[in-house]
């Protein structure tokens, strides 16, 4: 592949990265994914999987995910799943071509990237997103780029603003870094998220996950986090809108619940009845709360558009 300067990819005819697809003539759906975070190191306490590898992925698949944004494509194939390439690049674009290169040759049915820094130029974040559409048109292979702190979309002014110059994006909505990012609930909601459907429009992707204006992941199946989680369900319900307007038969939309353990500093800690301090919520039952949340979200916007 052609991977030159930026002028050269200018020069190009690009088109938007495709929506994924089964190949069927099936009316476009909505697919219940997983990250590989979600299951991971689970306390003993959670009511899902543990074990190795192997043990939790056949887990997956039998409480009915169909697919996984994994590290190891491979064995989500050997249990039935559908692999999902991820990527985190700052700015060298041919390690952007050969990760993506890499996910496609393992089977994975798309990647999302999280891209750049936050610190860029405009100028250099035109390069980062061209380069991007052009390799996900260049090797056939969609990439969605993630909204995402400490990322080049990590602003929604910016990020509006590369839209303009490229319209042809497809995004990964992972909209809690914005809820969080930029305390969204502080001003007017209904004119934030008017200024946002240019971003709803373009997502063909979204990692589940509600955060508040404080915590970067709360428990959303909790009555006192319902008006946080009514707006994101008005965020999931514009972004499976914008897909349904545009997708073909089977096309689909992949959910991936994406709930970060300790470790990562994101879930509210509390204390258990043991004393010790460990997470609010059981991630594994959570995961399943934000899929039903994301098909009812699903079945409105197919009601919208349908109407």
């Amino acid at each position: 592949m052609n991977r030159g300067g930026s002028s050269a990819r200018r020069s190009m005819l690009r088109s938007e990265p495709a929506n994924t697809s089964d190949g069927s003539a099936a009316p476009p759906r909505l697919l219940a994914g997983i990250s590989f975070l979600t299951p991971a190191e689970l306390p003993d306490w959670s009511a899902g999987p543990r074990g190795d590898r192997a043990t939790i992925y056949a887990a997956l698949k039998a409480a009915g995910y169909e697919a996984i944004q994994t590290l190891e494509p491979q064995a989500a194939i050997d249990a039935g799943l559908i692999p999902t390439g991820l990527m985190r690049i700052f700015d060298d674009v041919d390690q952007m071509a050969d990760a993506a290169m890499k996910w496609q040759d393992a089977g994975c049915d798309c990647s999302t990237v999280q891209l750049g820094t936050g610190l860029e130029s405009d100028s250099e974040m035109l390069r980062l997103a061209e380069a991007m559409l052009d390799i996900s048109t260049t090797i056939d292979h969609p990439i969605y780029l993630e909204t995402h702190r400490a990322t080049m979309t990590q602003d929604i002014r910016r990020t509006l603003d590369l839209i303009e110059k490229l319209p042809e994006l497809r995004f990964n909505g992972d909209f809690g870094h914005w809820y969080i990012g930029h305390e969204l609930t502080y001003g007017d909601m209904d004119m934030k998220f008017e200024a946002m459907r240019p971003v709803f429009e373009r997502t063909r992707f979204m990692h589940l996950r509600v955060s508040s204006n404080a915590f970067g992941q709360i428990t959303a199946s909790d009555p006192a986090e319902t008006r946080h989680l009514d707006y994101y369900r008005r965020m999931w319900t514009a972004s499976f809108d914008g897909f349904l307007r545009d997708a073909k038969p089977g096309d689909y939309f992949a959910v991936h619940p994406e709930l970060l353990p300790a470790r990562a500093f994101y879930p509210k800690m509390v204390r258990g009845p043991d004393g010790e301090w460990r997470e609010e919520s059981d991630r594994w039952t959570e995961s399943a709360f934000l899929i039903d949340v994301a098909r009812q979200c699903f079945a409105e916007a197919a009601a919208s558009v349908a109407a």
